[in-house]
Order: structure tokens, then sequence, then C-alpha cells
């Protein structure tokens, strides 16, 4: 990305008067996808988006009370606080770099990663890689930071204990995911199907990059304290019998972004707009880890497994569909083309689904992102 024109501060700024949701749960997209449009090259259609989807967009909720270092915890999770949130990570980010910020509470929203139906961690994850990016680290990239991690804390919710499957120990992350168990009544809300989980493949497995795990040691360990900003060490998600080494974390964190891309492409139908999550929320997390201190990596990937495959259970279908005009449209198009087409379709999670199998970057993404295109409704004439 490089926004040397400003847009994408500019909307940022236009988007934030509003809240992180509308109707009570809906997730506001809109800072997501334009940070996915400046990235992919479509800066001038940023403003023309935005204009129609403000009609999408609802004032910031009106503030409870002060989040504060003695009452922070019980104002976790409580989403009628999303406001205060916001303005507790305005002022913290306002007394501390916004590195320092990050990797103090990453331990402790990890385990939160299920709430908003994955969005705020997406949220974050885009919110970073501006930060990181070209001319990142300007006032509109830091109070998206903030917005998205005072969404984060006020949906902050933990996925349902689980029973672990072992996989054998050169299960990949296609393996993997293909040996999650779909939820026994794929119908409701995303809550409602979270609610049936009770398995998750345990990967990676011990040998497949793992250590053992020395005593004492686990995931959130490195963060500690209690001023603002700061909040006490909490566990990841699914935390496994062993630990990863960082890279080794990086890497299959990599891995299971791509194939979570590529199973889009034949499961997709099973329920287009929410499969896209399996893959865009540990792209999120995977964008995050740079900035982020190296003994972090390692429950990261934990909690983005966690995710991938919790979503996986609860939407994938149990028979894949052909997508061959997909597959041959990939073959002949670059991803800028493929991005174009997104970017022209202009529904939110279509953008920021391409957006991140321009990531992985190879045919069979190609032929992913062409698959949203086709399976969601065109939001732009």
């Amino acid at each position: 990305m490089d926004d040397t024109s400003g847009i994408l501060d500019e909307a940022l700024q236009r988007l934030h008067s509003s809240g992180p949701e509308r109707l009570g749960r809906l997730t506001n997209h809109g800072p997501m996808a334009v940070e996915s449009l400046v990235h992919g090259g479509r800066a001038h259609s940023v403003h023309r988006w935005l204009d129609y989807y403000r009609a999408k967009l609802e004032d910031m909720p009106a503030r409870v009370s002060p989040v504060t270092d003695d009452d922070w915890r019980t104002a976790l999770g409580d989403p009628r606080r999303a406001a205060d949130w916001i303005a507790h990570f305005e002022r913290a980010l306002a007394e501390r770099p916004w590195r320092e910020v990050l990797a103090a509470w990453w331990p402790v929203l990890l385990p939160g990663i299920a709430g908003g139906s994955t969005h705020p961690v997406i949220r974050v994850g885009h919110a970073v890689r501006a930060l990181l990016g070209p001319g990142g680290g300007t006032a509109p990239r830091v109070a998206e930071l903030a917005h998205g991690l005072g969404y984060w804390a006020a949906r902050h919710t933990p996925l349902p204990d689980r029973t672990p499957v072992a996989l054998p120990s050169s299960a990949d992350a296609a393996a993997a995911l293909d040996a999650v168990a779909r939820v026994p009544h794929q119908d409701g809300s995303l809550p409602e199907r979270f609610a049936q989980l009770t398995s998750v493949p345990t990967w990676p497995a011990t040998g497949n990059g793992r250590a053992a795990a020395a005593t004492g040691s686990g995931p959130g360990a490195a963060a500690t304290g209690n001023g603002p900003g700061a909040a006490p060490a909490a566990p990841a998600p699914d935390a496994a019998p062993a630990t990863l080494t960082p890279d080794a974390a990086r890497d299959r964190l990599t891995d299971l972004v791509t194939a979570a891309v590529h199973r889009y492409a034949a499961l997709g139908h099973g329920e287009p707009i929410m499969l896209v999550h399996a893959a865009t929320a540990p792209n999120a997390i995977l964008r995050t880890l740079p900035a982020l201190p190296r003994e972090l990596w390692p429950p990261s990937l934990d909690a983005a497994w966690a995710a991938s495959a919790a979503v996986t259970a609860a939407y994938a279908p149990a028979t894949p569909a052909a997508y061959g005009t997909a597959y041959a449209e990939a073959g002949t198009s670059t991803f800028e083309e493929v991005f174009a087409r997104a970017a022209a379709h202009g529904d939110d999670h279509t953008i920021k689904f391409a957006d991140t199998a321009r990531d992985v970057g190879d045919r069979a993404a190609r032929a992913a992102a062409l698959r949203g295109v086709e399976l969601n409704p065109p939001a732009l004439g």
C-alpha cells in the first residue's frame, strides 16, 4: 500500500463518528473495506464506496462510564460499553506507543476472538497493517486501532470448552480443517452455532513444528501489569499441550490462511458471507504478528486455529461444489484484475476476502476470490 493521496486517512476520519455496529449486532465493515481497497490499489474508489455504505452506519453509541484500571474486567465483553472501551484505548494510545498498547492487551483480548463474529480481530488486523505500512502512524490510523481494540474488548466472547481430538503429527492445515466436525444443527445465529461446538482437532500436533512445553510456560504469559492500557496475562483458547517456536507458529499460521482460502472455492456455497471468516480472521492475526513480541506468536496461532475451526464447524457444507468456471478464469487473470472485480462488486465481505486471497497469491486463491464474487450478491450497480 502506497497511499500518498491521504485517501485512507480521509476515509477513516469519515467513519470514526460512527459506531462499530448497527441494528444491535451487525458489524460496521467500513474501516476494513476501505483499508482493503487502498491496499489493493483501488484508492480512487474509496469515497464512492463510502457514499454507498453510509446508509449502513449508525452514530457512535452513548458512553456509560469510563473504563478504569479497577473495573475493566467487569466491562470486558459488555457491548453496551463499546464507546467507553474506544475512549479507553484512545487515552492509552495518547499516552503510550501503539505497539506497547497492542502487546499489553493482545493476550487479554485473544481468548475472546469469537466475539462479534470475529470482526473485531479482523478490524484490528487491518488497522495494524495500515500502521505498519507507508505513511503509518498518522492520527487517523492510530484512532482506528483504538476503535478496533475497543470493539474487541466490548464484544470479547470466549469459545465454549471443547474436547481436543488428536491428529497425526504429519497433518497439515488443510487436513486439520478437513477433520473439523460440523455442528449438529447448522442453522441459527453464529452464537447459537458456536454453542453446539463440542470438539476441536489439536493442530499443529506435537512433532509438526511443536517442541515440548516447558513447565510454567503458556500462551499469554508475557503480558502483565494493571496500569492504563495494560492487563494481566490470560490464556489463549485451545492452547495445545506443547508450544511452537515463534517462526514455526508464523509458518503454520500462513499455512492455515492458505488452506482456508483454498477451501472456500469448493465450500463457500455453504454460507458465502460467514465462511470468509475462516480465512480472514486468521489472516488478521498473521498481519498483526510483525507488531507483536515474538513470544506472543504461538498463542496467536492457537487462537487463529480455534476461530477458523469454529467457523468451519458452524458453516461448512457436507458436500463440495464444482468451481471450474472460476478456476479457468483464475488461470488467465492477474490478482489486480481479480481484486478489481471484487471492488466493483462492492460487497464488503467479498472485498475483504479478495484482499486475503491476494495475500495467498496463487491461482487457487484467485479462483476462491472469484467464487466470492459469484456467490455474494453485488452491492454496487
